[in-house]
């Protein structure tokens, strides 16, 4: 295949948007069905996302053993996809060949396209002798659609070393859209003190070692499955970098274009293991920039924006000078600053004129941690967490505003990050009870990684009436109903460490009702 041919071939499948920004001539070797493989190289499962009316992101990546690498290294692989409309796998709807290589990860990313709207799609991948496991996919309604129901999962926070994924064994066997997960999807970090079962390799910095980290988490079977059931949607936090990274920097000071480059090479690792249509730009500083912020909507149901608080947010406020990152700070000056950002100020913009535009019965914002007020007295003032929206405090009240200002009824934001399950009121001024109630808000548990104590978490509580409800001694994950006339949110959960007891139970549950900010119990 010439150089010309091979570029018109990429042109014709759906990989080619998703790979663009990294395209190079590529000698590809013929799909060849004789192939034999020594090992199968699709044992990190099969993956959808970013379900539209017409169109999902289909995902997988080839882990070639050591003993097919010789026959494999120097070429692109060419990966079969198949489509099908039954679970039997009998009614063939889309049948196509895409293209990757050792630059990509073999990661294999397809668009695919010309779909109906609320319509089940079953999938596979093969190369040669070897084939995937199948997965399970479904779009969207369409835009004008009298959708009654949507249901989401909603995750995050899944430390491998914490705990099983035995939230994500439940989840695979729910009837769900799909999948929300807003956050720390790996951990780089280690905790020996918790530790059930244990990371392979040190610390990742490096596309290797990310890589090397993503495949653990990818082989877990609940993981997996989960994936192969659902499409999902997905949001980042620190951890897929580097715990409480911001913007350009991280806690031990690194020098940004230096710091550009670890995270450059943590986001190029998780474009090659999630179903994300996009990369990171090849244009931007250290290619070290990549959009994940999307909004989707659900018939004439929901809006749902997913908000990116990592990549463009400005730096903690008042950082300790010898160890940066997250830390309480009292008596600090920045946190009032109107110009710092927790999502930057494009992508402020970009939300306020979503939800000026939004027609739709209910606004869900995912994003990655809790909302509400968490600060606790202190010697002088109030304490604050600088990591989370407290140290975000006018941009919070500019959100707020924002949907005040146009009017919106039902928004109910969603978060994850601080290892607990919360149900909250969000004002205008926190706490405030003359203060007006502008949103709901509901933060799911971690999937697996360790909470607070109950005796920091009983202070917290006391001094924000706010927070509704809140445990952080279970782990497990949050179903949410979306119905026409409420949003209802159940918190499964287990006992920490997870896996130690069977099944999860729910929590507790909380409605938010059609015309009425503020979730109450069920």
């Amino acid at each position: 295949m010439n150089r010309r041919d091979f570029n018109l071939h990429l042109q014709r499948t759906a990989m080619a948007l998703a790979m663009a920004p990294w395209l190079t001539p590529l000698a590809a070797q013929p799909s060849d069905p004789t192939r034999r493989w020594r090992a199968n190289p699709f044992s990190l499962g099969v993956a959808s996302g970013r379900p539209r009316p017409d169109s999902v992101v289909l995902w997988t990546r080839l882990v070639i053993a050591d003993d097919d690498r010789a026959s494999s290294a120097p070429y692109a692989l060419s990966v079969q996809v198949t489509v099908f409309a039954d679970a039997t796998l009998k009614r063939r709807v889309q049948k196509m060949d895409v293209v990757t290589d050792a630059s990509r990860g073999h990661s294999v990313h397809v668009h695919l396209q010309n779909l109906q709207p609320a319509t089940d799609y079953w999938y596979r991948f093969s190369q040669g002798d070897a084939v995937s496991t199948v997965g399970h996919t479904r779009t969207a309604p369409a835009a004008n659609a009298d959708v009654q129901q949507l249901r989401i999962a909603l995750a995050s926070c899944q430390h491998y070393e914490h705990g099983q994924y035995i939230a994500h064994q439940e989840i695979a066997q729910q009837s769900l859209d799909f999948v929300l997960f807003v956050g720390d999807y790996i951990y780089e970090s280690t905790n020996p003190q918790f530790m059930v079962r244990q990371h392979s390799g040190g610390e990742p910095k490096t596309l290797p070692q990310y890589r090397e980290r993503y495949a653990q988490y990818k082989r877990d079977p609940h993981l997996q499955a989960a994936h192969a059931a659902h499409p999902w949607v997905l949001m980042w936090d620190d951890h897929e970098v580097v715990n409480d990274y911001a913007n350009d920097q991280d806690r031990n000071y690194t020098d940004p274009q230096q710091f550009l480059l670890r995270r450059a090479a943590a986001y190029q690792a998780y474009f090659e293991h999630q179903p994300v249509l996009i990369g990171p730009d090849p244009q931007s500083p250290q290619q070290a920039s990549m959009r994940l912020h999307e909004q989707f909507n659900w018939g004439k149901l929901a809006d749902l924006w997913t908000l990116d608080c990592r990549q463009y947010r400005s730096p903690q406020a008042c950082r300790d000078p010898i160890r940066g990152g997250g830390r309480m700070v009292t008596q600090c000056d920045e946190l009032d600053d109107p110009k710092r950002s927790m999502l930057g100020a494009e992508q402020e913009r970009w939300l306020d004129q979503g939800l000026a535009a939004s027609k739709r019965t209910w606004r869900l914002l995912a994003q990655a941690t809790l909302i509400a007020p968490t600060s606790i007295p202190a010697p002088v003032g109030r304490a604050s967490y600088n990591d989370a929206w407290d140290g975000y405090g006018p941009a919070r009240q500019r959100l707020l505003q924002s949907v005040m200002d146009h009017k919106l009824n039902n928004v109910v934001t969603l978060g994850g990050d601080v290892h607990m399950n919360v149900a909250s009121n969000l004002r205008l001024v926190p706490n405030d009870p003359q203060s007006p109630i502008v949103a709901s808000e509901f933060v799911t548990t971690s999937i697996t990684s360790r909470g607070m104590g109950d005796k920091v978490l009983g202070v917290i509580k006391a001094n924000n009436p706010d927070l509704l409800h809140a445990r952080a001694d279970e782990r497990g994950y949050s179903l949410l109903t979306v119905t026409p006339s409420s949003v209802r949110c159940d918190f499964r959960s287990t006992a920490f460490p997870a896996g130690k007891e069977a099944g999860l139970k729910t929590q507790a549950s909380y409605v938010v009702r059609s015309g009425k900010a503020g979730p109450t119990p069920v």
